[in-house]
């Protein structure tokens, strides 16, 4: 699509090459000799979710927990990952990241949104009902945001093929710190999770609340996450993708571990 096409070769390009320069000049970048346990993690999850492009990843020093993606296979694709996340998560809880950030990048979710932002900004200028469809965009824009959460938070399930990493890590992301983390309990979460959608649903309260938070956040509230998540991995969709994976060669002695073999979903 020529919209599409403009935005790629665009914006896509100088934001890129900005991006590209800033985390080359304050960042460290992962490499075979460079922090080399992350960088197989994520040789291994580039397999298993078939994503044929070379990623680089970034650590940077920062105090809040986070990891993201300019989320646009352009030249030189990439992912972010702050010191005290690393400092946060197991080696498969930081390889489940990874894989939610490759998730990103498979879809190229960047494109679409910004996409959608520049048809938002354009339907606002028009007279009349221009506002009107403009935050019907908008709120659609944050649904669809939501969902490639969730969609992302499934390929770190591809990866890790064990759902209670993928609980771990967001359970650690909504309350978790270094100096207690070994306490915390995903089991123990993903029961409050339950309890979250039992009450949220069966009281009118509950139903606005859930309505208000969903029309104004970009991520899906933690206990939804980890409830979609523990939905779909008892699912026969995902049971099937696993199943008909093929085998990954012997991983390296610094792979992250899997409860079975790693297979890639080729």
């Amino acid at each position: 699509f020529p919209f599409e096409f403009v935005i790629r070769q665009g914006l896509g390009t100088v934001v890129e090459q900005a991006m590209f320069l800033d985390n080359l000049s304050t960042a460290v970048r992962v490499g075979p000799n460079q922090l080399p346990k992350i960088y197989n993690s994520l040789q291994e999850a580039l397999k298993i979710l078939n994503l044929d492009i070379p990623v680089d990843v970034y650590v940077k020093q920062n105090p809040v927990p986070n990891a993201y993606t300019m989320a646009m296979q352009g030249k030189k694709p990439f992912i972010v990952v702050h010191s005290s996340l690393i400092e946060l998560m197991t080696d498969e809880e930081l390889q489940a990241v990874i894989a939610h950030e490759l998730g990103h990048l498979k879809c190229e979710h960047g494109v679409w949104v910004t996409a959608a932002n520049i048809l938002t900004v354009l339907a606002s200028q028009f007279p009349g009902v221009g506002r009107g469809v403009a935050e019907a965009m908008q709120s659609s824009i944050m649904r669809w945001l939501q969902a490639a959460e969730l969609s992302c938070d499934r390929a770190s399930l591809l990866v890790a093929q064990d759902a209670r990493v993928v609980v771990s890590v967001i359970m650690k992301l909504t309350g978790g710190a270094a100096s207690y983390s070994s306490e915390m309990n995903p089991d123990a979460f993903l029961r409050q999770a339950r309890e979250y959608e039992e009450q949220s649903t069966n009281s009118w309260v509950g139903r606005q609340m859930r309505s208000q938070m969903a029309s104004a956040l970009t991520h899906p509230l933690p206990v939804v996450r980890a409830r979609e998540l523990d939905l779909y991995a008892r699912s026969p969709a995902y049971r099937e993708l696993v199943q008909g994976g093929t085998p990954l060669p012997s991983a390296s002695p610094d792979a992250t571990p899997k409860p079975s073999a790693p297979v890639s979903l080729q």
